[in-house]
């Protein structure tokens, strides 16, 4: 497994509750949990690498021009 990516997170306190009675409820870590609801987030966006064929992650966008630009 390749060594994980650390990083200073500022969060509001509230949601950082939240997270942690959420995290408590799974049986998870704080950490484990912001980590799980942003895989389950990217997945769901389409923008896990994992999640999609090869060909649909080098297609380009049909809204956008050869450029990226909006058509």
């Amino acid at each position: 497994m390749a060594p994980r990516k650390a990083f200073l997170l500022r969060i509001d306190p509230e949601l950082w509750n939240a997270l942690e009675k959420w995290a408590a409820d799974e049986l998870r870590s704080v950490n484990g949990q912001i980590e799980y609801v942003l895989a389950r987030a990217v997945k769901e966006a389409g923008r896990d690498r994992r999640s999609r064929p090869r060909e649909e992650m080098n297609r380009p966008d049909p809204g956008k021009g050869p450029a990226g630009e909006a058509t």
